[in-house]
């Protein structure tokens, strides 16, 4: 009797866990919310360390789940038939798997990338009432004991009863989703129709059939009536590539010929597709959709082609999606053509009127010299009277001949032509200029003459030089594009990078002056290619110490992963440095290297005599302090939590400590970078980081026996963790001299 009442009390407890269930899930307004919700209380109930919850998505045929991270989630996303969750979800039932490392279907791979160990799973298939497989809940390493039947039957029941909200918060997601990407069609579709000038509005059509579609690349071939070819221009100002073709030929000239839609999965195993401008580029064609462009008058003007979709295979949807973007925008590329044709018949003038900022020659159908604005005189160091009148094969000659021969070719071919960054000599004066040659026609399409336009760069090449001693030279293109406004003082977060060599007073002795300025210019020159390949500024040298930043003075969406990787290279990069100076016997460099997230000061910082463009800031000082924190941890890259926490790659690091560092009342979580050790270097790298993790675990909680086990653990596994040797000494020490008041594992670190 007391069994039976035991088992109907249990029913009733799980009963009551279900309904709360649905009770609370069906308060949540959101998929994130309920996938959220879900996990945690399937978790709490069953006692894991984790969960997750991933949900099918019938169009990728691909498993999917969310993980929060900070305000935003991350969506995680894998084939529904790999893995443990594909077998679940595959096969429909639920599984408890006691050792996963020997288990067929067990990907570890996720435990190599994160350093967290498996030990356990419990995985049951999301079922609807219907007993429809909508998705799969997984927990990991139950805390207590191991995963019972009964846990999967609960984990079961509980998926079952949030299933109905879990299918109800993805319908209104889709909705939502459908409906944000009707505005943002409408959105995309006013910005392109309102463009006017043709290569632009290409430019824009091709840009967003990319995003929209979710394509790699996207061209518009417009149709030229009088040559019958198909024609586009690819990449933008000096890099733009006008293409033509027969409008016969290939996949865009098939569906321009026959006004019907192209879609195809494999672009090799189709016979219209011609590989030739992959063997000449190097770029792979996976699939192909191809839409003809419509007028209103129901005549094709072209056709758009979006090469190789993300993540998979264009579909129906896609198809209905270009044809109705391209049926939009081909009002837009008519007018657009329009409007080109009539720039061109205006081009003598306009040319003119655009051009009077750089230097402007206007020659006659004989090649006199007729016109010379000021800009060219000053350029020249001439008066209009040395110039006027003259024949220009009498003006230019010399090492400024070439420009002759460039006017002929533009003469007999009718289109221009333009130099960048070419050499004119006047007297002992040189200038870098780039160059353009116009042939000028009248309406009559009769030829009037040539103009010659030269835009002065001396200086501006110079800058560019001097710039890129510091940073990358494609950061010192932006910002020669963009205004002084770049340079002036500015607040935002940046990630700073310090590195110092190791005894570097030692090596100043052995070496003497000379040979010291030899090894550091080339430690320099190599730890500076690894700075400048990942976008990042040098501040400056000191001494023999380096201070770069990244997110300054041009920001990018992952400049802490920039500057995490830069530390990495370097350290590779030394060590072949140091194996080149071991073979030439000379003296090896140690460096360590700290990294810290924050927000800076940025800007020209001096007097009016000398000026240094620089960051300021205690976010500099806390990376400053971290690479000193290196000799005392015996680490060579570390970063703060601040930098951790933004990191979107994933890295093989260990939390080391909580310090507070001199000069701050907060203390700072400090992490170490080890991806750039190798099996040979770190051998047992992952299980040598488990055993450092449980010691610190103990270590927090003030169990100093057990703590030193553990380290002593992690060094059997590497005895040359000497890491794992400082938390031994730490833990013993503490142990003698037990820490006063209450015990919060924060250290206190007494050197800069």
């Amino acid at each position: 009797m007391e069994n039976k009442e035991l088992i109907r009390d249990h029913m009733l407890q799980q009963a009551e866990l279900l309904l709360n269930l649905s009770r609370e899930v069906a308060t949540k307004e959101t998929l994130d919310d309920v996938l959220t919700t879900l996990v945690e209380i399937s978790n709490s109930e069953i006692g894991g360390e984790r969960g997750s919850l991933f949900l099918n998505d019938p169009k990728t045929n691909e498993l999917y789940s969310r993980i929060q991270q900070g305000n935003d989630y991350r969506e995680i996303r894998i084939l529904n038939s790999s893995g443990i969750a594909g077998y679940v979800f595959t096969h429909g039932k639920g599984t408890i798997i006691e050792d996963p490392y020997n288990h067929e279907h067990f990907n570890s791979s996720v435990d190599e990338h994160t350093g967290y160990l498996t030990k356990s799973i419990l995985c049951a298939p999301v079922k609807t009432v219907k007993g429809q497989v909508i998705g799969v809940a997984q927990i990991l390493n139950k805390k207590v004991g191991c995963f019972t039947k009964e846990d999967l039957n609960l984990l079961e029941a509980m998926s079952t009863q949030a299933a109905i909200a879990l299918q109800t918060a993805q319908m209104i997601e889709e909705v939502e989703s459908s409906r944000k990407q009707e505005l943002r069609f409408m959105e995309l579709v006013a910005n392109i129709t309102g463009e006017i000038d043709l290569n632009t509005l290409l430019q824009k059509v091709m840009g967003e059939a990319s995003r929209m579609l979710n394509a790699e690349r996207s061209t518009l071939f417009l149709n030229d009536e009088k040559n019958k070819e198909l024609w586009s221009v690819v990449g933008k100002g000096l890099d733009a590539v006008d293409i033509r073709f027969p409008n016969h030929l290939g996949i865009a000239g098939n569906v321009f010929i026959n006004n019907k839609t192209v879609n195809i999965n494999y672009a090799y195993a189709d016979l219209r597709f011609n590989p030739a401008f992959d063997k000449q580029t190097g770029y792979f064609t996976r699939s192909i959709l191809c839409v003809p462009v419509v007028n209103e008058k129901g005549a094709t003007i072209g056709v758009t082609q979006v090469l190789n979709k993300k993540g998979g295979l264009f579909t129906e949807e896609d198809e209905s999606r270009l044809k109705a973007f391209t049926a939009q925008v081909s009002v837009a590329l008519e007018n657009a053509k329009l409007f080109n044709d009539v720039q061109n018949m205006r081009n003598y003038s306009e040319s003119m009127l655009e051009s009077m900022s750089n230097g402007v020659i206007t020659l006659d159908d004989d090649g006199r010299i007729t016109t010379c604005n000021r800009a060219a005189l000053n350029l020249f160091g001439v008066k209009l009277i040395d110039i006027q009148s003259k024949y220009a094969d009498k003006y230019f000659v010399g090492n400024n001949a070439w420009i002759i021969q460039k006017m002929r070719n533009v003469e007999g071919s009718s289109n221009s032509e333009l130099l960048v960054d070419a050499k004119l000599e006047f007297g002992e004066k040189t200038l870098s200029v780039n160059l353009t040659i116009l042939p000028l026609v009248s309406v009559e399409n009769e030829k009037l003459g040539t103009m010659i336009m030269i835009e002065d760069i001396s200086s501006e090449k110079r800058m560019k030089s001097t710039m890129s001693r510091y940073m990358d030279p494609e950061i010192a293109d932006q910002l020669m594009k963009g205004s002084e406004d770049a340079l002036g003082g500015r607040s935002m977060v940046a990630s700073i990078l310090f590195s110092d060599v190791r005894n570097f007073t030692t090596l100043t002795e052995e070496l003497g002056a000379q040979g010291t300025v030899t090894l550091l210019n080339e430690y320099f020159t190599v730890m500076m290619e690894c700075i400048q390949k990942e976008g990042g500024m040098l501040d400056k040298f000191i001494g023999d110490a380096m201070m770069a930043a990244f997110g300054i003075p041009l920001k990018h969406d992952d400049d802490e992963d920039r500057a995490v990787r830069t530390a990495i290279s370097m350290i590779r990069s030394l060590q072949t440095f140091n194996s080149v100076s071991s073979k030439n016997r000379r003296k090896q460099i140690e460096i360590g290297i700290g990294i810290n997230t924050d927000t800076v000061v940025s800007g020209n910082i001096g007097s009016p005599k000398r000026m240094d463009y620089t960051v300021i800031g205690d976010g500099v000082n806390l990376a400053a302090r971290l690479e000193s924190a290196c000799k005392q941890y015996s680490t060579r890259i570390l970063i703060s939590e601040f930098t951790a926490r933004k990191l979107r790659g994933s890295y093989r690091m260990r939390e080391i400590d909580q310090v507070l560092v001199k000069g701050k009342t907060k203390p700072v979580g400090i992490h170490e970078i080890l991806d750039y050790h190798t099996d040979e270097t770190f051998p047992n790298l992952m299980e040598t980081l488990f055993y450092f993790q449980a010691g610190r675990g103990f270590y927090l909680k003030g169990k100093w026996d057990k703590a030193i086990e553990s380290f002593n653990d992690a060094l059997q596994l590497q005895p040359t963790d000497q890491l794992s040797q400082t938390y031994v000494d730490r833990c013993r020490k503490l142990k003698e001299t037990p820490p006063q008041g209450e015990w919060d594992g924060v250290w206190i670190m007494k050197e800069k």
